[in-house]
């Protein structure tokens, strides 16, 4: 597997990334199936389009502060460099700085507007996964988000100025270790693109066949158990993340494994004091 165009493209003067274009893609794409969550509850769909706004400056921006000074293992070249930080159409960003700033700035949108934020947050839920699996490909472009060596189908090939340590080393003879031609990668990216395609269809499943016997809350609690698990051991393939020392983990294995815990027992815990709460009379 190999990205077959140039990760950009040129129309006259101008100079597009496939990466922008494939996110731009990605928030229409969930954004417009999240409307028809709010829409089908009997609320406003443009008050989601009105939000969106809000949400996702805070949210890109989460997310590139998240990649930049937690998840990049080249926290110096950044403050060198402070432009960089910005330059999110380059690739690096990471979707857990998104949903703390993002969460933060939905919360503060339905209270400002009085509108229902668990409803907002479960039409969010049924969106996501969509957006998630089609900008994923943003890093198939950009070459990133691989993994170690592998002889699996659809391993990546990736040039040599775009590898990362220890698979940019060369021999005595200034060739590389991993020569290009017969070297694949583990094409994370595709991994992740495809759990989030099946949690976007079991959402909307579950959504469309359980919708009235769903509390609210309810879709967004169970992407928080969907995503995190299959992000959990995903994680352990990553070649551009800082781990404690000495370990094969990193903070994403703890703030998933903490999403994953918490959103099963918030799913129980809201089940059982439902049976347990005596209707009045």
């Amino acid at each position: 597997m190999y990205p077959p165009i140039d990760p950009t493209i040129n129309i006259g003067p101008l100079t597009l990334h496939w990466y922008g274009v494939l996110m731009a893609t990605a928030v229409i794409t969930g954004s417009w199936i999240a409307t028809n969550e709010i829409e089908r509850r009997g609320k406003n769909p443009e008050d989601f389009w009105d939000m969106l706004i809000w949400v996702l400056v805070p949210a890109f921006l989460g997310a590139r502060l998240y990649y930049v000074f937690v998840q990049s293992s080249d926290q110096a070249y950044y403050l060198a460099n402070p432009l960089r930080i910005f330059m999110i159409w380059t690739g690096g960003i990471h979707i857990f700085g998104a949903f703390i700033f993002g969460g933060i700035a939905l919360w503060l949108f339905t209270k400002v507007r009085r509108l229902p934020t668990l409803m907002y947050l479960d039409a969010a839920a049924v969106g996501l996964p969509i957006a998630q699996a089609i900008g994923r490909w943003g890093n198939f472009m950009n070459q990133e988000l691989y993994g170690p060596p592998t002889n699996w189908p659809f391993g990546l090939r990736i040039d040599a100025n775009r590898r990362l340590p220890p698979y940019d080393a060369v021999d005595a003879s200034n060739q590389l270790v991993y020569p290009v031609d017969s070297t694949r990668f583990h094409a994370l990216f595709l991994y992740e693109s495809a759990w989030n395609f099946l949690g976007f269809l079991l959402l909307y499943w579950i959504s469309k066949r359980f919708g009235r016997r769903l509390r609210p809350g309810d879709l967004a609690l169970m992407y928080l158990i969907w995503y995190p698990f299959g992000r959990f051991f995903i994680e352990f393939l990553r070649t551009d993340s800082w781990f404690f020392p000495g370990t094969p983990f990193n903070v994403v294995h703890i703030l998933s494994l903490v999403a994953v815990v918490g959103a099963i027992a918030t799913l129980i815990l809201r089940r059982r004091f439902r049976k347990t709460v005596a209707p009045h009379n």
